[in-house]
């Protein structure tokens, strides 16, 4: 048996992958409804139309690409605008941010996590025990806050626990609000910074931020748990952030922004002379230090400056570690 020869009818053709030709068209979504993200969690997105208040369910498009959408965002939505249950519209376009409140995981990480946007303040959340507070996580959210431009406050909870007087006293100097509150306590002070404002609560796990926010709501809307008693660590019951409108006096409203409680907020994003800038108390000082001063040797002019207060030291000393920790 003779071998068969080969012909033209045995080669095979491979199609081209595209059938349609390309094109530089794309979608015109000039005329989408602009809208506030108010919650995400698992792949859909709560957005807000805040000219006649009518929430919708959407998914991020394949246009926007890996770039993320958070709470607070100003977003672009086409589809189905009805908010009838079991609908979904599209986001296809995030509007510039007015800013962004970032953190890495740690100190060396390259991941710049993207947590909230547009707020107006943010309201760092610690407890006066069970945990106990720590300057480092104050200190790095207020880097973050003035590098921002975002007005900071602190809100310190279960004070019928513990005096936080001492813990409080290096920041006195600061012009920062600063509340103290325990269950059951009264929150007017607490109202009236929030009026007008949008603010996002960040601190750790367990020191009653949705505790907090439920008081504010007067709803049980998020869940609450307890301190961990091996670790002191509180337990997550917060899985995703999410924008809670509150009412206060006179038919007055403000937002709050309910996050998950954080582990480590790194600041391996933010470069070493805005993470000084957060400190401007130093600014005078700082001014006669020789060039390309680390602020931690000899001849620093902060070891010689006569004007350092007690809490101005301690603080010197955590800026002193903030940078030895590792920045840009």
């Amino acid at each position: 048996m003779t071998p068969r020869e080969f012909d033209e009818d045995d080669v095979r053709i491979r199609p081209k992958e595209r059938t349609r030709p390309r094109t530089k068209d794309r979608p015109d979504y000039s005329n989408s409804q602009i809208a506030r993200v108010i919650g995400v969690d698992r792949g859909r997105t709560t957005c807000l139309i805040e000219e006649n208040g009518l929430v919708l369910t959407a998914m991020k498009s394949r246009e926007l690409g890996r770039k993320s959408v958070v709470v607070g965002d100003l977003v672009g939505v086409v589809g189905d605008l009805s908010g009838a249950e079991g609908s979904l519209a599209r986001i296809v376009a995030v509007q510039p941010r007015a800013n962004v409140l970032t953190r890495t995981v740690d100190d060396v990480a390259e991941f710049e996590r993207m947590i909230v946007s547009n707020v107006d303040q943010i309201a760092i959340v610690i407890a006066a025990a069970d945990p106990e507070p720590r300057h480092g996580f104050v200190d790095r959210a207020l880097v973050v806050a003035f590098d921002q431009g975002i007005a900071p406050l602190i809100i310190v909870t279960k004070c019928d626990l513990a005096d936080p007087s001492e813990f409080l006293a290096m920041y006195n100097e600061l012009d920062i609000p600063i509340l103290k509150i325990a269950r059951g306590w009264d929150l007017t002070d607490l109202r009236a910074t929030l009026r007008h404002k949008r603010t996002v609560l960040l601190g750790h796990s367990g020191v009653g931020k949705s505790t907090l926010v439920n008081a504010l709501t007067q709803s049980e809307s998020r869940a609450t748990g307890d301190v961990n008693a091996a670790t002191g660590r509180g337990r997550h019951t917060s899985s995703s952030a999410v924008a809670l409108k509150i009412d206060l006096d006179a038919n007055e409203t403000g937002w709050i922004i309910d996050t998950p409680g954080v582990r480590s907020f790194g600041l391996a994003h933010v470069e070493r002379d805005r993470v000084i800038g957060a400190f401007p108390e130093f600014a005078p000082a700082i001014e006669h230090c020789p060039r390309n001063c680390s602020h931690d040797e000899e001849s620093c002019a902060l070891n010689h400056w006569p004007d350092l207060s007690e809490s101005a030291i301690s603080r010197l000393a955590n800026l002193r570690r903030l940078l030895a920790e590792g920045t840009k």
